[in-house]
């Protein structure tokens, strides 16, 4: 994984420059791929957790009403969305450290 770095440069009480580092790693669409493919999603955990939340009702409504054939369909989306997310927040990130 790719570490990221956010620096910000704050003035303490005595007008000397501080600055604080913040490290944190981008996540890898890859891996969200993976998640995604192997536990649907529950595997959306890894890129965004309210997406996780909102596909598992769904995906339970679904398999529920189909008998387990909507699924097909459901699964792909959650791919789909998990790699969105997991590209969204590196973006976020990486623009963060631009500034």
């Amino acid at each position: 994984m790719a570490k990221s770095t956010i620096a910000a440069v704050n003035m303490s009480d005595d007008n000397i420059p501080s600055q604080r580092i913040i490290v944190t790693s981008t996540k890898s669409v890859g891996i969200s791929l993976i998640l995604t493919f192997l536990f649907g999603s529950i595997g959306m955990l890894y890129s965004t957790i309210w997406g996780a939340i909102i596909m598992s009702v769904i995906s339970i409504i679904i398999a529920v009403i189909t008998f387990g054939m909507g699924l097909f369909l459901v699964w792909p989306i959650c791919m789909l969305w998990g790699a969105l997310a997991t590209a969204s927040y590196n973006k976020k990130l990486l623009e963060q450290i631009k500034q």
